[in-house]
C-alpha cells in the first residue's frame, strides 16, 4: 500500500505497511482502485457530455459519495468497498452502453477513439494504460481486485511533482465531494459542482503542463467555495440560521444516542424518531454545531454534547454508556477492550468491519433507526465526565448581525486581531500548540473557528471583549465558509481592497482531506500567510510546495510565542 492522503501519514512521508489510521493494506488497495474506476466513469462521463448525450445527476451523486467513502477515516470495511466497486463497474458498463447506443454498429477502435478524443495530444501509452483501460477495465472480484489495485494506485504516477499536484487535486474534491453528498442529501445539488469533480478527475488522467495542472487545483478552490455555500444554503434552509447557543456539556439520567459525525438529515431523522421513547440523543465531535440550528432546538430530549474531539472516542463511546451513530467520518479502530463494539452503528458512506449498518433511505422515506433505538433502551445513562455549558453558533448571518459592535471594537482599537484556527484535530502531541496559541493569544484578539480543531480551546475561559466572545465558532469544517464570508463583509465595511488587509490571520490545523478542500478555497480567495500545521502535507512535493510559498506565502507553524508575535504584526 501507499497512503499519504492525512496529516498524520508515516514518518511524514506515507503509509506503506498498514496505516496510521488503521487501515489495512487490503483496504488501501480497494480504496485505490474505487478511485481508478472513477476517473474511468468520468472519463466516460465526459465522452458522452462531447457528443451531445445528458449525463444525469445520478453520475455526480455516485462519484461524490464513492470519493466521500474513501476519505480517511470513513470506511475500514472491504466488503463494503468491493460493493462499491461493483458499482462502479456497473455504472461503467451502463454508461459504456449509452455510448454505444450512439453509434450503432461502429467499430470499437473508432467509437472509443470519440471517448478518448479529447486527450489526442496525450502520449499514445498514457491513453492506453490510464484514460482509456480505466474507462474499459472490468474486474472479476476477489483477488482480481486486489492484482489490479496494485498497479493503479498513487505511485503509478512516477513523476513526483505530477504525482504531487494530480494527489492535490483528488484530495481536495474528496473535500468538495463530501461537502456536495450532505448538500444533495438536503435537496441542493448544482450542475457546476458535478460537472467540475467529473472534469477534475478527468484531468488527472490527461497529460497536463505544469501551468495547466495548477490551474485546475484553483478550479478546485473556487468549486470548493461554491460547494460549501450550496452547503450553507441546504443547511440553512431546511433548519434556519445558526444562532448563539449555550450548549450543555453534561448528561441526564435517560438512556441516550450519541450522534457523531457530520449529517444533519441523519440528526433530524433520529430526533424525530426518538421523541417519546425516553432516550435522549447527545452529538458528539463535529456534530457539535447541530446544537446551533433553530429547528433542533425545539427537541427537549436533545440534551447537548458529549465527550470531545474524534480522537478521543474510544473512552468517550465507552464511558457514554449508550448506542453510537456514526453518520459520516471519522471513526476509528475500535480497541478489543472497549465494550461499546456492541452499541455501536454506521451509516450513510462509513463502514467498519462487524458493525450493523443503517440502510439508506427508499422512496423518500427516512431512515430507519429503530435498531439504534431498541439498543439505546437496554443501556445505563451516560457517564458524566464533565459539566457545564459551551457557546457556539456564530456563523456569518449572526456575526453579522454583530457587526456593528465587531466593528466598533475594531475602531476603537479593543481588537486589534482575528485569529482564524479553524480545521482539524488530530493525535499528536503537536497539536498542543493550539491550545497554547489560544492560551497566549493578547486579551485583545478573537478567534475565528469551525472544525473540530475548536475542541482544543472551546472549553478554555478566555472571557469576552466588550460582550463579544474570545472565541467565535461558526460551526462544522464546511462551515469555514461562514469565516470567508465574515472577512470579505469585513474587507466591504472597512473599504478595503485585499483581505489581505484585514487584521487577521489564519493559522490552521489540518488532518483529513476535508481540510485540502478548505486551504484550497481560502487560497482561490487570495488569502495569503497561511499558517498550517502540525505538518505540511506529505503530498506537496519540494516543487508544488514552493510554488505555493512564492504564490501565497504559506508556511509551518513554528513555536508559540515566535507565531503570535508575527501574526499581531501582520506577518
Amino acid at each position: 500500500m501507499f497512503c499519504f492522503q492525512c496529516q498524520e501519514t508515516a514518518k511524514g512521508k506515507g503509509c506503506t505497511i498498514k496505516g496510521v489510521c488503521g487501515k489495512e493494506e487490503t483496504t488501501s488497495n480497494l480504496q485505490d482502485l474505487l478511485i481508478y474506476n472513477l476517473k474511468g466513469i468520468a472519463v466516460l462521463s465526459q465522452g458522452l457530455k462531447e457528443q451531445g448525450a445528458e449525463v444525469g445527476y445520478d453520475v455526480g451523486r455516485f462519484i461524490s459519495k464513492a470519493l466521500f467513502t474513501t476519505i480517511t477515516n470513513a470506511n475500514f470495511d472491504d466488503t463494503s468497498l468491493t460493493h462499491w466497486i461493483d458499482q462502479s463497474l456497473a455504472l461503467k458498463k451502463e454508461l459504456k452502453n449509452k455510448f454505444d447506443a450512439l453509434a450503432p454498429g461502429a467499430p470499437k477502435t473508432s467509437l472509443w477513439q470519440k471517448i478518448v478524443g479529447m486527450f489526442a495530444q496525450a502520449p499514445e501509452a498514457a491513453r492506453e494504460t490510464v484514460m482509456h483501460e480505466s474507462a474499459l477495465w472490468m474486474g472479476n472480484g476477489g483477488s482480481d481486485y486486489q492484482a489490479k489495485a496494485k498497479t493503479v494506485g498513487i505511485l503509478a504516477t512516477e513523476n513526483e511533482d505530477v504525482r504531487s499536484l494530480r494527489e492535490l487535486l483528488i484530495l481536495g474534491i474528496k473535500g468538495i465531494a463530501a461537502y456536495a453528498d450532505h448538500a444533495a442529501v438536503l435537496g441542493v445539488e448544482k450542475d457546476e459542482i458535478y460537472d467540475f469533480i467529473i472534469k477534475a478527475l478527468v484531468s488527472t488522467t490527461e497529460d497536463l503542463s505544469v501551468d495547466e495542472m495548477v490551474g485546475m487545483v484553483m478550479k478546485a478552490g473556487e468549486c470548493s467555495v461554491s460547494t460549501m455555500a450550496a452547503l450553507d444554503e441546504a443547511n440553512t434552509t431546511a433548519y434556519g440560521n445558526p444562532e448563539i447557543s449555550e450548549v450543555n456539556i453534561g448528561v441526564g439520567d435517560k438512556p441516550g444516542i450519541l450522534i457523531s459525525g457530520h449529517d444533519l438529515k441523519d440528526m433530524e431523522e433520529l430526533l424525530k424518531q426518538t421523541q417519546g421513547t425516553g432516550v435522549d440523543v447527545y452529538t458528539h465531535g463535529e456534530m457539535l454545531p447541530a446544537n446551533y440550528y433553530p429547528a433542533f432546538k425545539k427537541y427537549e430530549h436533545l440534551k447537548g454534547n458529549y465527550g470531545s474531539s474524534w480522537w478521543k472516542q474510544n473512552e468517550d463511546f465507552e464511558t457514554f454508556n449508550g448506542a453510537i451513530l456514526m453518520t459520516t467520518n471519522c471513526i476509528i479502530p475500535i480497541k478489543n477492550k472497549n465494550t461499546y463494539k456492541n452499541r455501536i452503528f454506521t451509516t450513510g458512506v462509513v463502514a467498519y468491519p462487524g458493525l450493523i449498518h443503517v440502510a439508506e433511505r427508499e422512496d423518500g422515506k427516512a431512515k430507519d433507526f429503530s435498531k439504534v433505538i431498541e439498543v439505546a433502551k437496554k443501556c445505563a445513562p451516560p457517564t458524566e465526565i464533565e459539566t457545564g455549558t459551551i457557546v457556539g453558533g456564530f456563523a456569518h448571518n449572526q456575526v453579522m448581525a454583530l457587526a456593528d459592535k465587531v466593528v466598533d471594537a475594531v475602531k476603537s482599537g479593543a481588537v486589534k486581531r482575528f485569529v482564524v484556527m479553524a480545521g482539524c484535530d488530530g493525535r499528536q502531541k503537536g497539536r498542543g500548540y493550539f491550545t497554547e496559541v489560544a492560551e497566549k493569544l493578547p486579551e485583545d484578539t478573537i478567534i475565528l473557528t469551525a472544525g473540530c480543531a475548536k475542541y482544543r480551546y472551546n472549553k478554555l475561559n478566555l472571557g469576552d471583549i466588550g460582550g463579544i466572545p474570545r472565541v467565535l465558532d461558526a460551526g462544522q469544517c464546511n462551515d469555514s465558509y461562514s469565516l470567508a464570508v465574515i472577512a470579505l463583509k469585513l474587507k466591504e465595511v472597512f473599504e478595503l481592497e485585499d483581505i489581505n488587509d484585514l487584521p487577521i490571520s489564519f493559522d490552521i490545523g489540518w488532518y483529513e482531506q476535508k481540510a485540502v478542500a478548505v486551504l484550497l478555497a481560502l487560497l482561490f480567495l487570495g488569502v495569503k500567510g497561511i499558517r498550517l500545521g502540525p505538518s505540511l502535507p506529505a503530498f506537496v512535493s519540494p516543487t508544488v510546495l514552493n510554488v505555493l510559498v512564492e504564490n501565497f506565502d504559506i508556511k509551518p507553524i513554528g513555536d508559540v510565542q515566535g507565531d503570535i508575535d508575527a501574526m499581531m504584526q501582520g506577518k
